[in-house]
């Protein structure tokens, strides 16, 4: 991934994994946010997209 260009580095494929469907997040967001592996979140639909939150029981 080292080599992609600045413009195109936040691009993301959605690749098929059993029956799921997935997309990668960049590990610079995700060290940001202070997120780690196996963490709980929570994905919600909102217009236009999707919103990825930190879960909270």
């Amino acid at each position: 991934m080292a080599n992609r260009r600045f413009n195109q580095r936040n691009v993301r494929k959605i690749t098929r994994s059993g029956s799921s469907l997935n997309v990668s997040i960049p590990v610079e967001f995700l060290s940001q946010l202070g997120w780690k592996e196996k963490q709980k979140v929570m994905v919600k639909k909102i217009r236009g997209g999707v919103a990825i939150l930190d879960w909270k029981p």
